[in-house]
């Protein structure tokens, strides 16, 4: 499965620090419990990338010729 195909897999996501001064992205699925620590520098990075990935969506969806409010 790639970053663009389609799922039907129900998930639940956490984020939160830890008490190690992570930052911890808890992804539960069918079967599947996956903690993933990153430091905080990590996460900003992460977070950088989401909003980016977030502002390309929404300008994909976009009406042609009519760029979306941010």
């Amino acid at each position: 499965m790639g970053i663009d195909s389609d799922s039907d897999i129900p998930a639940n996501l956490q984020i939160g620090p830890t008490s190690l001064g992570m930052v911890r992205i808890y992804v539960e699925a069918e079967g599947v419990d996956l903690p993933l620590d990153f430091d905080p520098d990590e996460a900003e990075e992460i977070a950088e990338e989401l909003r980016a990935a977030a502002q390309a969506a929404r300008e994909m969806s976009a009406p042609r010729g009519k760029p979306r409010k941010r």
